[in-house]
């Protein structure tokens, strides 16, 4: 094994606050240097010789991954309009190819499709392979099909900067156009005329701060300025209600809302704010209109509601009316709006929900208390997941859910409102045999500082952890394990299944998820306890389910392993300073772990719209404090309370060179601060060279990855298994 990789130290000293903070690899950041890229190469030719010994663990896990999945397989059809519009998969191809074909029968039943064969007048809408043609990276940011069906617009990317360049294709036959709209953003909606189309862009700092309208077969330099928001904290986004009869944009920051609004038939038309913006105030809208042709607005608010409640009114006007009041610890996430009822996405025990509300007959859909005519659409198995699957329809009796576990493959499923009927269209297909009977999952309550239950979704063999009578897990006794987390943004880990994780499963390991506070999981206050100052919460929530593991018998310290990304990067970061000692491994992908550095520039993407997130340490001496006592970069210890070198845990870290999210010089300067701090850390770090945050885009350059990210798992936490497969 070749020496690692060092860089040379050039002090920046960094003030605020009468605080100086001195970065000896503040210039790696610029990543035109040769000198900088020069770095980045030499740590992926460390990383590729620390991973030489593994190449034949990770080659077997490869093909465990690809034996495991379907590779020439088809989503399940949508209907929107005449059409059926699905996804075919081919063996041996990185992308699917966006197909559709003619309705034909009822409407309501999806065809059934041989994944090897074509149904009549077949079209393909866009084959990504196509399109990704001789390029390392391809991602499809905008696919959408006019409302008259005859035109798709086509958004791709192949870099991995999140900047889209546009055409927009013929379906029906016609002459193409030149039409190419530059930088775009994800923001994309047709108008209603299948003419004109609006779509947002970024300012320096990837901010999506501008809508624009386009004309069909004009140039770009003759788009119309929509909108500007000139509020760094804010963001534009734009879409289509399910109706098709609305424009609904959405300017929102971390914790104010704001939404304007223009019919889609008449796109030249000024926007129209429906509610202005108020601090700390969110808001989203959906527009419905119901079986006797009313329009209404419907609103789903935190204004005096901490989880969020449900409102309505007449879209010609009048006041605001309370359909569902809120529910401490049952979030209400969205509301989604069909004729004759309504799908509200929730949270329910700590779970994502879809509750069902029918609508009635006549002029009040809504009647009284919603609630109690209201349904869940449940699964078998808890802890579980249920969402929305794709609902392009607004008029239909049926709604698309998609449910799963960690020990149910995913399920794509039509509920029929009316009865409560459940119609399974589709479920993952596992090859080779798997038997869920094999695996147990559930979840434990582990205790916080603080005394506040934090709960932990697992999934394991069932001779290394058994479920009693009441459900109550117990290890059979340690094993290797490997828990994941996240907690920012009130984003929640939701369990479901993953058929590449089984390759750990059945070696032995334990898997869990550790949903600390900063995310979603058990309503609004979960994600409050969890963010700007009580950010450190998030940290110390994953260290007691950490010890609490250890504690029970459910692992070891030597035999425990962690993994998060982005966010959860950081949270790797902070829980590696806080308890070293704890971790055999840690896998921190595009981690966030310059937190100081990257919140004091704000000239860096995303940092002014994150200020509501972790607070602004430029303008509040409070932020800069408790920020610095948690940015792991500026945490790193050479020397323990006793004077003791710290060793830390082994650390596998990525970057992408075009990451707009995190800078690929946060993983490249921790690593190298890590080294500094003591010789025995050990720290690879593998940089996507012509990727972006998500890394690889094509499947089996993602399963490769994935691959070797289990194989370098593996062999800290069970060599044993690793060497017997």
């Amino acid at each position: 094994m070749p020496d690692a990789p060092r860089a040379p130290r050039r002090p920046t000293a960094i003030a605020r606050h009468g605080d100086e903070r001195v970065d000896p690899y503040y210039w790696l950041m610029d990543r035109e240097a040769d000198e900088v890229l020069a770095h980045l190469r030499a740590e992926n030719a460390y990383h590729a010789a620390e991973m030489a010994p593994l190449a034949a663990l990770e080659s077997r896990l490869f093909e465990e991954i690809k034996s495991r999945i379907e590779e020439t397989d088809i989503s399940v059809p949508v209907r929107k309009g005449a059409w059926w519009y699905f996804e075919r998969t081919r063996e041996g191809l990185n992308y699917p190819i966006n197909v559709r074909a003619p309705v034909e029968g009822d409407g309501l039943t999806p065809p059934v499709v041989d994944p090897t064969t074509t149904l009549p007048g077949e079209q393909v809408v866009l084959d990504e392979n196509a399109e990704a043609g001789e390029s390392d990276f391809l991602s499809v940011g905008v696919l959408a099909v006019s409302p008259d069906a005859a035109w798709v617009a086509v958004g791709t990317d192949f870099e991995g900067s999140e900047r889209h360049s546009v055409t927009v294709r013929p379906l029906a036959g016609q002459a193409p156009l030149a039409d190419r709209l530059e930088d775009v953003y994800y923001g994309f909606a047709w108008a209603a005329d299948s003419r004109h189309v609006f779509y947002t862009r970024v300012d320096e700092a990837m901010r999506p701060w501008q809508l624009w309208r386009h004309e069909l077969g004009t140039a770009q330099s003759d788009d119309v300025l929509v909108l500007q928001e000139d509020d760094a904290q804010f963001t534009v986004s734009v879409g289509r209600s399910r109706d098709d009869r609305v424009i609904v944009v959405a300017l929102s920051s971390s914790m104010t809302s704001e939404a304007r609004v223009v019919a889609a038939d008449r796109p030249t038309d000024p926007l129209e704010v429906l509610e202005p913006r108020r601090h700390g105030i969110e808001y989203g809208v959906e527009h419905l209109v119901d079986r006797v042709g009313r329009a209404w607005w419907l609103k789903v608010t935190n204004e005096g509601a901490t989880d969020f409640r449900l409102l309505a009114r007449p879209v010609e006007g009048g006041e605001w009316r309370e359909l569902v009041a809120e529910r401490p610890g049952q979030r209400i996430d969205s509301v989604d709006a069909f004729a004759g009822f309504l799908a509200l996405s929730e949270r329910d025990d700590g779970c994502a929900a879809v509750r069902i509300v029918p609508l009635l007959e006549g002029e009040d859909p809504f009647g009284e208390d919603l609630l109690a005519r209201s349904w869940l659409v449940e699964g078998d198995v808890f802890p579980r997941t249920v969402g929305l699957s794709a609902n392009p329809n607004s008029d239909t009796p049926l709604v698309r859910v998609v449910l799963t576990s960690m020990v149910t493959p995913y399920l794509v499923a039509d509920v029929d409102v009316a009865t409560r009927r459940l119609t399974v269209l589709k479920q993952q297909r596992v090859l080779g045999g798997f038997d869920p009977a094999r695996y147990v999952t559930g979840r434990l309550w582990v205790e916080a500082s603080d005394g506040v239950a934090i709960p932990v979704s697992v999934v394991a063999r069932r001779d290394r952890v058994t479920a009693g009578p009441d459900g109550t897990l117990v290890a059979a006794g340690p094993s290797p394990l490997l828990l994941y987390g996240y907690g920012s943004y009130e984003i929640s880990i939701e369990p479901g299944f993953s058929s590449l994780r089984l390759s750990l499963l059945d070696r032995g390991v334990v898997f869990a998820v550790a949903h600390v506070r900063g995310g979603g999981e058990m309503g609004r206050s979960w994600y409050e306890m969890g963010r700007l100052a009580q950010k450190p919460t998030t940290f110390s929530d994953f260290v007691a389910v950490a010890r609490t593991l250890v504690a029970r018998g459910f692992t070891t310290p030597s035999t425990l392993a962690i993994r998060g990304g982005s966010a959860g990067g950081l949270l790797m970061g902070a829980v590696m300073n806080a308890a070293p000692e704890l971790f055999r491994a840690v896998v921190a992908e595009v981690p966030f772990v310059d937190v100081l550095t990257t919140m004091l520039d704000a000239s860096l993407p995303l940092t002014v719209g994150e200020w509501e997130e972790w607070g602004n340490p430029d303008a509040s001496a409070t932020a800069y404090r408790t920020m610095k006592g948690y940015s792991p970069y500026d945490n790193v210890r050479e020397r323990d309370a006793d004077g003791r070198p710290v060793r830390y845990p082994d650390l596998y870290a990525t970057g992408g060179l075009n990451d707009s999210r995190v800078g690929f010089w946060e993983p490249a300067k921790w690593v190298l601060r890590l080294r500094d701090a003591n010789p025995e850390n050990h720290a690879v770090l593998k940089t996507e060279m012509g990727a972006g945050h998500g890394g690889p885009s094509g499947r089996y350059d993602a399963w490769r990855d994935e691959a070797q990210v289990l194989a370098w798992v593996l062999s800290r936490i069970a060599p044993e298994a690793a060497l017997d497969q």
